[in-house]
């Protein structure tokens, strides 16, 4: 089976989580794990998503994290899938490190690299960096164009000496960028990077948005979050997870927020169902999947990378 590119229209990937209750070596371990299942059930690929000080779910390391996957995913019994940090907090580290580190990892796994963006929200990621959230949109905006410039081989600014950079000229490294507003999806489309939908708006949201980037120009992928489960989800660890979202998230992109989006179904071929129909509703052509919750084990997620494998196979035409 061909997969389609990193970050693509299309693509069809999971989110990785990690699992704090194992320890940092079982965390490691058990994304090298899923991250194959993964790719043995058929998912394009995969995102590892950033916070800090042990932010109850995530890593604060997406590309090393998304190495360790990409590495597990060499040995799995197939085209070995793509791997993105996605979203990284682009406000947290300089943008020439963040080209770099995506460059270079794009030179050890031709293409199978790929890279989404987002401002931050969580005070705490800021302050635990010593940095603050003062004019962090413009900030976010200027650290963005650098690197979708660099990455996409049109202007690699003081990095052109660094050979790996340079190879993006022939091999571009895709960017998405979170986009929650008409401003947003306008400054992806003028910077040739696609769009991340979140996780938590409602359809009619979504598609004001993507017909938005549309118009702006945008021709990248326009990347649709949504949380699945085949079978019987969890609904306590599900409620959970979204206040937590609602404890930090800015309230301009909460007033969108419609439920939990939560795609459920008895089996695969009614979670399939559902997915097509918010795509289609949306206008996205791309989407990333996920079956994480804080409180959910280990061997639950496993279980239901396995019964995504036909959502993938069913999905993708």
């Amino acid at each position: 089976m061909e997969l389609r590119p990193p970050l693509s229209a299309g693509s069809i990937s999971l989110r990785l989580y990690p699992h704090p209750e194992l320890g940092a070596t079982g965390i490691v371990d058990e994304l090298q794990v899923q991250a194959a299942l993964a790719a043995a059930a058929g998912f394009d690929g995969v995102m590892t998503s950033e916070h800090h000080g042990g932010f109850a779910g995530y890593l604060p390391n997406p590309v090393q994290a998304a190495g360790w996957a990409l590495e597990a995913m060499d040995a799995a019994c197939r085209p070995p899938a793509w791997a993105a940090p996605c979203p990284l907090l682009l406000p947290l580290r300089p943008a020439s490190l963040v080209i770099e580190e995506l460059a270079w990892m794009a030179a050890r796994f031709a293409g199978r690299v790929g890279l989404g963006v987002a401002a931050g929200s969580l005070v705490d990621d800021f302050t635990i960096m010593g940095l603050t959230k003062d004019d962090l949109t413009a900030r976010f905006a200027a650290a963005f164009a650098t690197v979708a410039d660099a990455l996409s081989g049109r202007d690699a600014g003081p990095l052109a000496g660094d050979v790996a950079v340079a190879a993006c000229r022939q091999s571009p490294v895709p960017v998405v960028a979170a986009a929650m507003s008409r401003v947003a999806v306008g400054r992806a489309a003028g910077l040739g990077a696609g769009i991340l939908l979140d996780s938590l708006s409602g359809p009619e949201r979504a598609r004001t948005l993507v017909d938005a980037y549309r118009q702006a120009g945008g021709t990248g992928a326009a990347v649709l979050i949504r949380r699945v489960w085949v079978g019987r989800p969890p609904a306590e660890q599900v409620a959970r997870q979204v206040e937590r979202y609602r404890g930090y998230a800015e309230p301009a992109a909460q007033a969108h927020w419609t439920a939990d989006q939560l795609v459920t179904g008895p089996d695969a071929a009614t979670v399939t169902d559902g997915l097509a129909a918010v795509l289609e509703a949306t206008g996205a052509d791309a989407c990333n999947l996920r079956v994480h919750a804080a409180g959910v084990p280990a061997e639950a997620v496993r279980d239901q990378i396995d019964a995504l494998a036909d959502v993938a196979a069913h999905l993708r035409p």
